[in-house]
C-alpha cells in the first residue's frame, strides 16, 4: 500500500508583483477580513513586531489570542531529558539518502519534522491558521497578489548562520527547480517569483489571486544556501541538512537506524509555537523490513511506541505477558482527522480501465461487509469518496451551492452527478455479492466484454487480465477474496508483490495496473488537489495523480476550491469535486478506522491531558510527550 504524505512543509497537512499595502498596521484587520484572509488583530508594524505577533488565518480569526504563550495541547513545564525510540511501518526497511525533497531514493523517517522549519507553522487544534516560526511578521498585499514575511532576527541554522531572505529564496528556487521532486513544483505553480528585499524581508509574488497560497508559501521548508552548494540538488544525497529545526542528526547505523539529538542552542525554544515541545534529548528510529519482526521487536523492548494499521494484528497479536503485566499499554486514541482516501486505484493510462462501465464493474466485486466481518473484526468504516470523515464529503443529492458550480460543466459530466449520489455496493441484506456481480456482468457486456472459452474477452479476443501491485504483503488476504469474485466474472487479477524500492520506482513512473493508496485527509483542502487530481500532474513523474485523471471539469472544480474565499464556498467546491470523482468510478474505495491504534511502553512517558484535534500519533509523541525522570534504566538512556 502506498502512503502519500506531502513533504512541502513540516507542519501543514496534513498547501505578478503588486505593491504591498502601506500602513497595514492600521487597516490590516478590516482589509484582510474583506479579503476573507484574516491576520491576527495583534499583528503590528514590522519594526515593532514581537516574536508572537505573526498569525494568519484562512477564513476566521486565529484561535490563539494576543500574547499566547503556548498551544493548549502541550505542557509548557514538561521536563527535558530521556529518549524516545520509534519505528515507521515497514516499507523500505532502510534509507539511502538524507535529502527528503528529491525523487530518487528513500529518506530516513523524522527528518523533515525534526530538522526542517517553515516560515510559519500550524497548530493542531484548528484547521486554517498558522503562527510565526521563522517569520515573526507577515503582510498581505491589498490585491492578494503578494505576501511579505519578516524573518525572526534570532533564527539560526544548525551551523550558527542566520536565516536570511536569500536562504528562503534559494529554498524556493531549489524546490521548484529541475532537480527536486517534480510534484513539489505543482504546489507552488501560482508563485511567480520570490524576492529577497533585504536580509530579513522576503516577498512572494503570485501570478494570480489564490486564496490559500499565502498559507502554502508560509509552509515552505527553508534550508541554508550552503547545503550542497555547487551540486545539482539531486546529487545532494548524504550531506546532513543545514536546516534550522530543533534536532540534528547524531548518528546513523547501516542505513537502518537513525538518532536525532536535541539542540540545546536551538534558536526557537522560547517561541510560543515551540514552548513545551520536543522535550526528548534524543529521538531514534529503527527500521524493519518485515511487519512481524517489527511487532516482535516492540514486544522485546527495542522501541517505545507502535501504531498498528491492521485490525487483525490489533486484536490478536497485541497480547502476551508484557501486555498482561501492564509493561506495554494498548490504547485507542480518538481520531478526529479527516480520513481522506484509501482505496484500490485504477491506472487510467492503461486502455483497460478507460471505460467508466468497466471501472464501475470492478467496484461492484469488492465485498466490504464480508471483509469487515471476517478479517477486520468490525473495526472499519467504509470510505465512500475522497474526503471521508470530513465536512467536504458529498452526500445524497447536490445542494444549490454545489449545483451553481456544476451546472456550467453539465455537458462534460455524467448525468449521475446531478442526482442522488450513487451508493457503493453492499452485501447487507437484501443485497448480496451475487446480485452485485450480476450488475457488474451487465456493465461489462455494455462495454464490449463477453465470457467466452473460460475467460472474459473483448472483440479483439483479448483476455481481461491485470496485475495488483503490492510492496508489503499485508494486502494479500484482502486481495484474494476480491480476485475470487472477479474470477466469477471471467476476470483474472494477478497479485504481484515487489520490494519497496522497486514499488516506489514503478509508482513514480506510473507503471502499474492497480494498487492501494492512502492519502491523509486535510482539514482545509486546497492547492495539493492540483497535484492529486489535476490534469497537468497526470504526466508529472512522481505526482500524486496515480489515477492519471485528465478532466477539464475536475480542473475547474479544483480551481473553485483554491479560490474559495469563505468556509461555505470551500465546502461547496469540495463536495462538488468529491461528487464528480465518485461518479467517475476511478477507484474501489476501501475503509478507515475511527481511532488511532497505539501501543507503548508504560511508565516511561508523560503526555498532556489535552489532546490536539488533528494529529498523527508518531508526530504527537515526538512533539508533545516527555520522559518521566528516572523512569528508564540508566543503561537505556542513550539510544
Amino acid at each position: 500500500m502506498r502512503v502519500k504524505v506531502c513533504v512541502l512543509s513540516c507542519d501543514l497537512a496534513m498547501r505578478q508583483n503588486s505593491r504591498m499595502a502601506h500602513a497595514l498596521s492600521l487597516n490590516r484587520r478590516t482589509l484582510l477580513q474583506s479579503l476573507g484572509l484574516a491576520l491576527a488583530p495583534w499583528a503590528v508594524d514590522a519594526e515593532s513586531a514581537t516574536p508572537d505577533a505573526a498569525a494568519l488565518a484562512l477564513y476566521d480569526q486565529p484561535k490563539y489570542p494576543p500574547g499566547f504563550t503556548h498551544f493548549d495541547y502541550v505542557n509548557p513545564n514538561a521536563p527535558l531529558g530521556g529518549s524516545l525510540w520509534l519505528t515507521p511501518p515497514s516499507r523500505a526497511g532502510s534509507f539511502d539518502k538524507l535529502n527528503p525533497f528529491t525523487l530518487r531514493g528513500t529518506a530516513p523517517p523524522g527528518i523533515t519534522t525534526l530538522m526542517f522549519e517553515s516560515l510559519m507553522t500550524s497548530s493542531w487544534d484548528e484547521p486554517n491558521s498558522v503562527y510565526g516560526l521563522l517569520a515573526d511578521d507577515v503582510e498581505l498585499a491589498s490585491d492578494r497578489r503578494s505576501v511579505r514575511f519578516r524573518l525572526n532576527v534570532a533564527a539560526r541554522f544548525v551551523d550558527g548562520d542566520p536565516v536570511t531572505a536569500d536562504d528562503v529564496r534559494h529554498s524556493f528556487d531549489t524546490l521548484v527547480g529541475p532537480y527536486a521532486s517534480p510534484s513539489i513544483k505543482v504546489q507552488f505553480a501560482d508563485v511567480a517569483r520570490v524576492v529577497a528585499e533585504d536580509v530579513r524581508h522576503v516577498r512572494f509574488d503570485f501570478r494570480r489571486a489564490n486564496h490559500e497560497l499565502p498559507l502554502i508559501v508560509a509552509g515552505l521548508p527553508v534550508f541554508s544556501r550552503r547545503w550542497g552548494a555547487g551540486k545539482h540538488f539531486d546529487d545532494v544525497i548524504n550531506e546532513p541538512p543545514i536546516a534550522s529545526g530543533p534536532y540534528s542528526i547524531e548518528r546513523t547505523s547501516q542505513n537502518r537506524d537513525i538518532v536525532y539529538a536535541r539542540r540545546p542552542n536551538y534558536w526557537g525554544w522560547s517561541l510560543p509555537t515551540r514552548r513545551g515541545q520536543y522535550n526528548f534529548l534524543r529521538i531514534g528510529f529503527k527500521l524493519y523490513r518485515d511487519e512481524t519482526a517489527r511487532l516482535e521487536a516492540f514486544k522485546a523492548g527495542d522501541f517505545d511506541l507502535i501504531q498498528e494499521f491492521i485490525a487483525k494484528n490489533w486484536v490478536r497479536q497485541y497480547t502476551g505477558p508484557a501486555f498482561a503485566s501492564g509493561e506495554l499499554v494498548k490504547r485507542a486514541f480518538p481520531d478526529h482527522n479527516p480520513a481522506g482516501f484509501q482505496g484500490m486505484v485504477l491506472n487510467l493510462r492503461r486502455p483497460l480501465f478507460q471505460d467508466i462501465r468497466v471501472r464501475h464493474a470492478l467496484a461492484l466485486a469488492l465485498d466490504f461487509q464480508w471483509l469487515n466481518r471476517m478479517f477486520f473484526y468490525g473495526q472499519y468504516k467504509r470510505i465512500h469518496g475522497y474526503f471521508a470523515n470530513s465536512p467536504f464529503e458529498a452526500r445524497q443529492a447536490p445542494g444549490q451551492d454545489e449545483l451553481a458550480l456544476l451546472e456550467p460543466l453539465r455537458q462534460e459530466l455524467a448525468p449521475e452527478v446531478f442526482g442522488e449520489l450513487p451508493g457503493l455496493p453492499t452485501t447487507n441484506p437484501p443485497g448480496s455479492l451475487r446480485a452485485n456481480l450480476l450488475t457488474a456482468r451487465g456493465l461489462l457486456r455494455e462495454a464490449g466484454w463477453h465470457y467466452r472459452d473460460g475467460a472474459l474477452r473483448n472483440a479483439r479476443d483479448e483476455n481481461f487480465t491485470f496485475d495488483y501491485l503490492d510492496s508489503q504483503g499485508s494486502m494479500a488476504r484482502v486481495v484474494t477474496p476480491y480476485a475470487q469474485a472477479l474470477a466469477r466474472l471471467g476476470i483474472r487479477m494477478q497479485y504481484r508483490q515487489v520490494d519497496y524500492a522497486l514499488y516506489q520506482r514503478l509508482m513514480d513512473g506510473f507503471d502499474y495496473d492497480m494498487t492501494t493508496v492512502r492519502y491523509l485527509g486535510s482539514p482545509s483542502p486546497g492547492n495539493e488537489l492540483r497535484d492529486r487530481f489535476g490534469s497537468a500532474s497526470a504526466a508529472i513523474v512522481g505526482s500524486d495523480n496515480v489515477w492519471g485523471i485528465r478532466s477539464p471539469a475536475v480542473d475547474a472544480l479544483i480551481a473553485h476550491v483554491v479560490q474559495a474565499d469563505s468556509w461555505a464556498k470551500l465546502v461547496a467546491a469540495c463536495k462538488a469535486l468529491d461528487r464528480v470523482l465518485v461518479c467517475g468510478w476511478y477507484s474501489v474505495p476501501q475503509w478507515y478506522a475511527a481511532s488511532h491504534r497505539v501501543a507503548y511502553r508504560s511508565g516511561l512517558f508523560g503526555m498532556p491531558r489535552t489532546l490536539p484535534l488533528y494529529y498523527e500519533p508518531e508526530a504527537w509523541s515526538m512533539a508533545c510527550w516527555w520522559s518521566k525522570p528516572g523512569a528508564r534504566p540508566a543503561a537505556e538512556q542513550q539510544p
